[in-house]
């Protein structure tokens, strides 16, 4: 189920101009700070998670470590 929720999450991410493997939260914290809605979507995001600390830049670090692959597909 996780996985299904993951999938619409980068789905709406790339009907909104997105990186296609990249999700919502991800983006936010990228872009925290370029443009206001950016900066307004990341406090709501971390709002919506708030039993997560740093929600967004954690989705952002794993992103970039690529933990959502399998170990076999990392580098």
């Amino acid at each position: 189920m996780l996985n299904l929720l993951i999938a619409i999450d980068q789905l709406v991410n790339v009907l909104l101009a997105g990186w296609p493997d990249e999700t919502l939260s991800s983006r936010a914290y990228r872009m925290d700070g370029r443009k206001r809605r950016w900066s307004l979507a990341r406090r709501v995001i971390d709002g919506l998670f708030f039993w997560q600390a740093d929600h967004c830049r954690r989705a952002f670090e794993s992103e970039r470590e690529r933990r959502h692959l399998p170990p076999e597909a990392r580098t």
